[in-house]
């Protein structure tokens, strides 16, 4: 049985997309460009925070990288009260314990992302974390799940990384676990072939 979940944080544990378009698209106009919500997310959600800007540094030549990383972290700390877990991340997490298993955080936020578990209740379900704070190689790379799996003597063949985005599949496939796609929105096409794709994430532990 699969009850070691190695879980991405955003768009996975916690629903922060719509907090991030917004800071994007404000970050973006305080340099007088202009962008939707809708084609910043397709970005964000297909790629990354980080490849949107260099999407849109590429069509905006004058705009001014640095200052848009700092007006956008700015921006997007400042919402992250209003960010909500995903409709059965609780329980799910829960199940994990409740069996047995442990829960992990991978995650390429910095200690906000850990903060963020104690706020909202579920600290208490998680054995261990890493985010950017700890420099690991990005996803794909299994660098950062090796290392929890070996710290905390995790089965690799009871074991799932869960995230919402091909690298994180990836990087489960690349450490030697499952690799559980989370696509709420049925927008993310991949390659790699995930172990479970789930539109809610109580799928994941319903038979």
């Amino acid at each position: 049985m699969i009850n070691n979940y190695f879980w991405d944080f955003d768009g996975t544990l916690f629903d922060t997309y719509p907090e991030m378009v917004k800071a994007f698209q404000e970050a973006l106009r305080l340099q007088n460009v202009i962008a939707t919500r809708t084609e910043i997310y397709k970005i964000m959600r297909e790629k990354s925070v980080r490849q949107a800007i260099q999407i849109y540094q590429e069509t905006n030549l004058n705009l001014d990288v640095e200052q848009l990383r700092v007006s956008y972290d700015d921006l997007e700390r400042q919402s992250q009260k209003n960010t909500k877990l995903f409709p059965g991340a609780k329980e799910v997490c829960k199940w994990v314990v409740d069996n047995g298993g442990q829960n992990f955080l991978l995650t390429h936020r910095d200690q906000s992302a850990i903060d963020m578990l104690r706020e909202t209740h579920i600290i208490h379900l998680f054995s261990d974390f890493v985010t950017s704070d700890q420099k690991f190689p990005r996803k794909p790379n299994p660098a950062s799940l090796n290392y929890l799996v070996e710290k905390n003597a995790v089965d690799y063949q009871k074991a799932a990384m869960i995230g919402d985005r091909e690298l994180d599949i990836a990087a489960g496939h690349n450490a030697g676990m499952k690799g559980y796609l989370f696509d709420f929105d049925q927008m993310i096409s991949t390659v790699e072939k995930p172990d479970k794709r789930v539109l809610k994430l109580i799928d994941l532990i319903q038979k």
